[in-house]
């Protein structure tokens, strides 16, 4: 029987104790890293299972905290049971934020962990010791919450050098009581990139969405007054995308309101809607992507129907027998939100 592959991998398990939240960040040069490295449980604790991974370790070492076990108890007795222990390596947070790891001598090199205070980083197949120390300095000292955090140490774990033979999957999981969708499990943020030459970028642009569509973790501070300079360039850039068919006015009317309203429901944000005259600036964010990406559309692809480059995807289709197209609006440049 051909030997199965290792998880040549960093990772890092935390918890944030006051927010009541458990979590693991994985990044590894090995497909979908996040179907086998990270478990959690909330109010229980979250284990990362990799090198020669034993998946058993994720739901028996939950099991074991959830019964009442420390993170060193629960990582003795997995580790005792296992006769391939020596080929293992696995980290454990538990409910109070105690913290323990292991990894066996026949881990590849270089593998080792750091601890701290609620949390543990982890790797094999790295470049360098630098690799965790990076994770655990940056996860120590970046301000925001549990899942910023991880995706900061994940990111400065790559930047050290991260796993020696390159990159190809990454992960981030976190749970809370009642936080995955319409409150149905715990599971409130679940979010993994299997294959890509870039995957720690590639999670956080994917995360941004899963956070835009469905959390509510946006600093209400930072909400963005709709003012004309506003208006119009949210405007031009629903024209863009054909959901908004009327003149720049820079003037927040039903014609525009509609037009994001629309924008906001088929993308699936309209958990983001406001009716107190601002904008969250992550809406603002991905309405300009999605409008510069039409702009480059419109570069390069060739027209499918008459007049194809000049409508976006909200458009609507053209009325039986064409017509002439609308002239494409020339580009504008675009207003920095005040």
């Amino acid at each position: 029987m051909a030997r199965p592959p290792r998880l040549g991998t960093f990772s890092i398990v935390a918890c944030d104790r006051q927010r009541q939240e458990w979590g693991v960040a994985v990044q590894s040069r090995f497909v979908a890293a996040g179907a086998v490295v990270p478990w959690a449980e909330a109010r229980v604790g979250a284990v990362a299972t990799q090198a020669l991974a034993n998946v058993q370790y994720g739901p028996w070492g939950l099991a074991l905290l959830r019964n009442g076990a420390t993170a060193s108890e629960a990582l003795a007795k997995l580790t005792h049971a296992d006769p391939t222990r020596e080929e293992r390596q696995v980290a454990i947070v538990d409910r109070h934020g105690g913290v323990a790891a292991f990894q066996g001598k026949s881990c590849p090199e270089w593998a080792g962990h750091e601890l701290g205070d609620g949390f543990a980083c982890l790797g094999n197949t790295l470049v360098s010791a630098d690799v965790v120390h990076g994770m655990a300095r940056t996860f120590e000292s970046t301000p925001g919450d549990l899942p910023e955090r991880l995706l900061s140490a994940l990111s400065a774990g790559q930047r050290a050098g991260g796993d020696r033979r390159g990159m190809q999957s990454a992960a981030l999981l976190v749970v809370r009581e009642g936080g995955g969708y319409l409150g149905g499990n715990d599971r409130w943020i679940d979010v993994r990139v299997d294959d890509h030459p870039t995957p720690i970028e590639e999670l956080e642009r994917v995360f941004k969405i899963y956070d835009l569509t469905l959390l509510a973790r946006a600093d209400p501070s930072t909400l963005v007054p709709i003012t004309p300079d506003v208006a119009r360039t949210v405007q031009y850039e629903l024209e863009l995308l054909g959901f908004y068919h009327g003149r720049l006015t820079a003037a927040w009317d039903e014609a525009t309101s509609g037009a994001f309203a629309k924008f906001l429901g088929e993308n699936n944000f309209e958990g983001k809607a406001r009716t107190d005259g601002t904008i969250w600036p992550s809406v603002l964010e991905q309405l300009g992507l999605r409008a510069n990406a039409e702009l480059d559309r419109r570069k390069t692809a060739a027209p499918i129907t008459p007049g194809a480059l000049d409508r976006g995807p909200g458009a609507q289709a053209p009325p039986t027998g064409g017509g002439p197209s609308p002239p494409t609006p020339k580009p504008r440049k675009r207003t920095k939100p005040a």
